[in-house]
C-alpha cells in the first residue's frame, strides 16, 4: 500500500460540494453579477445585489453564488448570516415585509425616546411593514433616527415615519455638495498636481504634516505624519484602506462633510496615495450611508474621467 506522502494527488473539484444550484437561480445570480469578476473579496457586494433585488437573500440564490464564486455554500451562508442587514430566506420561509424600518437605539437616539418611538410605530404602521432596532446609523445630531428604507429621517415621529411610507419616500437622497467643476474652479486639485509634478516634494509634505500636530480620531489619536512616514518606508507593494465605518455613537464627521463636500476629502486622499507610494485604494463606506454611496459613485466617475492627473485604481466596497 503507498504511503500517503507517494498516493497520486486528486485534482481539484470542479464545484464545491454540497447542495446544487438550480437552473433558475443560476441564472439569475449570474445576470446580477454581469461582467463583474468572480473574485471571493466581491463577496459581500454580490451578496448586496442580491438583496437589493429581492428584498431578502434566497438560500437558493446563495448557492448559486456559492457555485459561480467556487465557494462551498457554508462560506457564503457564514458571511451573509453574519450581517443583520442581510436577510436569509430558507425553502420554505416567508420572506420579510417589502419595507423595513430602522429605529436607531444607540445610547444619543436612547436619550432621545427611540424605544418610545419603536414602540408606537410598531403599533401604528401594520404588519406589512419591519420594525427593526439598529445599532449607531452615524445621525447622532438629529437623534431619535429611524430609517424608512435607506431613507435616513432626523428628529424621527411616528408622523414623519408614516408620511415617508405613504409618500413612497423610502431611497436616500444624495443631496447637492459641492461637486468636480466648483471645486476645481475654487483651486482643488492644485495641491494635488503640484505633489505629483515634484512642486511639492515626499519630504516636504511629511515634514509638514509631522510639524502641524496632525493626529487621526480613532481611539488611538495617532500623529498624521508619522503614519504616512513609517508607511512610506515599508516595501512596496502598498494599499491604502479608507474605513467610513463610524459605528460608535457620536462618530459621524466623516459622513457630514462626504454629504457636502466630498472632493476635498477625495483630494486628501489622493495626496496621501500620491505621497506614501500607493498602488491601490479601497474605500470602505458603512451601508448605512446610502446617500454618501450615491455621491462617492458618481463623483469618482466623474474624477476618472476628467481629472488631468494619473491616480491608482479607487474601489469603493460597501459595509
Amino acid at each position: 500500500m503507498n504511503s500517503p506522502a507517494e498516493r497520486p494527488r486528486r485534482g481539484r473539484r470542479a464545484r464545491p460540494r454540497g447542495r446544487v444550484a438550480s437552473a433558475q437561480s443560476l441564472t439569475e445570480v449570474r445576470a446580477l453579477l454581469g461582467e463583474a469578476p468572480r473574485r471571493r473579496d466581491l463577496l459581500i457586494e454580490f451578496l448586496h445585489r442580491i438583496q437589493d433585488r429581492f428584498g431578502h437573500l434566497p438560500a437558493a440564490h446563495l448557492t448559486a453564488l456559492a457555485q459561480e464564486l467556487g465557494l462551498a455554500p457554508v462560506e457564503v451562508f457564514e458571511v451573509a448570516t453574519f450581517y443583520h442587514h442581510f436577510d436569509v430566506v430558507k425553502e420554505g420561509e416567508a420572506p420579510p415585509p417589502s419595507l423595513t424600518v430602522r429605529v436607531c437605539d444607540s445610547i444619543t437616539c436612547a436619550l432621545f425616546g427611540a424605544e418610545e418611538l419603536a414602540r408606537e410605530l410598531e403599533q401604528g404602521l401594520g404588519e406589512d411593514i419591519r420594525i427593526q432596532r439598529v445599532p449607531c446609523v452615524g445621525r447622532c445630531e438629529t437623534a431619535p433616527v429611524a430609517v424608512v428604507g435607506t431613507h435616513p429621517i432626523g428628529a424621527a415621529t411616528v408622523q414623519g415615519v408614516r408620511a415617508a411610507v405613504e409618500g413612497g419616500q423610502t431611497t436616500a437622497l444624495p443631496g447637492q455638495p459641492v461637486a468636480y467643476e466648483t471645486y476645481r474652479e475654487d483651486g482643488g486639485y492644485q495641491t494635488l498636481g503640484r505633489c505629483l509634478g515634484g512642486g511639492l516634494d515626499r519630504e516636504r509634505v511629511l515634514t509638514a504634516l509631522e510639524d502641524s500636530g496632525l493626529r487621526g480620531l480613532g481611539g488611538a489619536g495617532f500623529p498624521a505624519g508619522r503614519k504616512w512616514r513609517i508607511v512610506a518606508e515599508q516595501p512596496p507593494p502598498r494599499l491604502m484602506a479608507v474605513n467610513i465605518d463610524e459605528g460608535e455613537p457620536g462618530t459621524f464627521k466623516d459622513r457630514y462633510y462626504l454629504e457636502r463636500h466630498p472632493h476635498r476629502f477625495l483630494e486628501g486622499m489622493l495626496i496621501a496615495a500620491s505621497v506614501v507610494g500607493i498602488r491601490e485604494i479601497y474605500i470602505y463606506l458603512r451601508d448605512e450611508y446610502a446617500g454618501c454611496r450615491a455621491i462617492l459613485g458618481r463623483e469618482l466617475a466623474t474624477l476618472k474621467e476628467h481629472l488631468p492627473y494619473p491616480i491608482p485604481p479607487i474601489h469603493l466596497r460597501r459595509g
